[in-house]
């Protein structure tokens, strides 16, 4: 039998196959933290500077400190991280300033610029307070002497020799170093004492080490020292006042231990 159109809008329409449901959608990952924005960072910067001038340097932690000399020499980075590395890696902002320069460029994003940053300001405290001291009456003055020195040598990981060359008031003509060597030794040459001592028209002198174990006691060597330098100076009329001896908060005088 044929079939008919009518037929063909009889037959039994077969049921549309189900859609597929959506897979479930996974949560979003977190967003990573923005970096500051230039003009957050500038704003940051900004209001640590109003503080330091209205309320003065009392107002500022060492990390802000660190971080505001930092954004001088590194405008374009952001700076607290480095301040925060360099108080976790040395404890305070004066060890930071005068650490070592292998051991500030070991830390990260400091480069050479944060660390002369840093240097300069080490440089700045040491020209301030030799200017206390310089062109004045030395032993008049010796407590501001000692916190120059101890300023100068207590944080010195190698022995450091200096010299402080005194007029025939006792001022302070030059404190020059003469030397650098070891950790427990310095070389030292009377002759070569002796000779800048005249080039500098100086009378006296105030001969000082460090010893970088922070023990002051003076050892064999430096008593032999002490004694050679001063008979060479001696036979140029040059008297040698003391040999000072800075350890890690605290010092030794030969003079007032009755060494000289």
């Amino acid at each position: 039998m044929g079939t008919g159109p009518d037929d063909l809008f009889k037959r039994e329409k077969r049921p549309a196959s189900p859609v597929p449901a959506p897979p479930p959608r996974l949560p979003a990952a977190p967003a990573e933290p923005a970096s500051p924005s230039p003009m957050s960072a500038e704003g940051h910067r900004a209001r640590m500077r109003a503080r330091l001038l209205t309320a003065g340097p009392d107002s500022v932690a060492d990390h802000e400190l660190l971080e505001m000399v930092l954004f001088l020499a590194l405008p374009r980075r952001d700076t607290k991280p480095i301040a925060r590395a360099l108080l976790t890696r040395f404890g305070s902002f004066a060890n930071a300033v005068t650490a070592p320069l292998p051991d500030l460029r070991a830390i990260e994003g400091l480069g050479d610029a944060g660390a002369a940053a840093l240097k300069t300001i080490q440089a700045a405290a040491l020209r301030l307070m030799r200017s206390e001291v310089i062109n004045r009456p030395v032993l008049d003055n010796w407590k501001t002497v000692m916190a120059y020195l101890t300023a100068v040598l207590s944080r010195e990981r190698v022995e450091q020799f200096r010299i402080l060359f005194l007029d025939n008031r006792n001022r302070l003509l030059a404190d020059e170093a003469q030397a650098r060597g070891t950790v427990n030794h310095t070389p030292v040459y009377p002759r070569e004492v002796v000779k800048r001592a005249l080039e500098l028209n100086a009378t006296a002198l105030i001969l000082v080490h460090n010893h970088p174990s922070g023990d002051p006691s003076p050892s064999k060597d430096d008593i032999e020292m002490t004694r050679l330098i001063s008979a060479a100076a001696t036979a140029l009329s040059v008297m040698v006042h003391d040999h000072i001896i800075v350890g890690n908060g605290q010092w030794y005088s030969f003079r007032r231990e009755g060494m000289l």
